[in-house]
């Protein structure tokens, strides 16, 4: 029942008002991690130490693992049923007929806010567990769906495993953007695909 009203209050959004919630929650999340690090990090440095810029983990395990995770996610994708899948439309409303480039902008907007709330400030303080629980439920649509949920908490562990052995965020980072990105971009490839379909004559 609570999905059937979450998918209603989805179809009643327009796709500008979806982008628009998706934007503000982000710099939303973002302005929460400014002041849990201002409150639990001794000093800023501390905070940028996270951050490795020539770690080659960046790429060997970021790059990499992100591209290994959809692999297994499209074929998921093609054994288990469609509903299994079903976050309510919000996926699809958001990348539906989006540039790759806006994809891009879009992905690498939520890797950066949720990877430095999540690992940076959570995980940082007060471990994995609980910043997987958190990360969790803040992706509301997926607790209609169990096999949504445990995906969702699945990839947390692996995002805050990586995190864990690296000590470097941005391997993190990378991995969730490369995720999203290519997730995005099968999304609006397959409803284009559905649409030109429906046009044939």
């Amino acid at each position: 029942m609570k999905k059937e009203k979450y998918r209603r209050l989805v179809n009643s959004l327009s796709r500008r008002q979806i982008l628009f919630h998706l934007y503000a929650s982000q710099i939303l999340l973002l302005m929460i991690s400014f002041i849990l690090g201002m409150i639990l990090f001794d000093r800023f440095s501390n905070f940028l130490h996270l951050f490795q810029w020539k770690d080659k983990n960046i790429l060997l395990v970021g790059m990499s693992a992100g591209i290994i995770i959809v692999a297994i996610d499209l074929i998921f994708m093609k054994i288990v049923p469609k509903h299994y899948f079903d976050d309510g439309g919000l996926n699809e409303k958001i990348f539906e007929n989006r540039h790759p480039l806006h994809i891009a902008l879009i992905a690498l907007l939520v890797s950066i806010s949720e990877e430095i709330l999540f690992r940076g400030v959570l995980q940082t303080h007060f471990g994995l567990v609980i910043a997987s629980f958190i990360f969790a439920i803040i992706h509301y649509r997926y607790l209609f769906n169990w096999f949504l949920l445990i995906n969702v908490i699945v990839l947390s562990f692996i995002l805050g495993a990586f995190y864990y052995i690296t000590g470097n965020l941005l391997v993190t980072m990378t991995t969730h953007f490369i995720i999203d990105f290519l997730l995005g971009i099968v999304i609006t490839l397959k409803l284009k695909k559905q649409k030109d379909r429906m046009d044939v004559p």
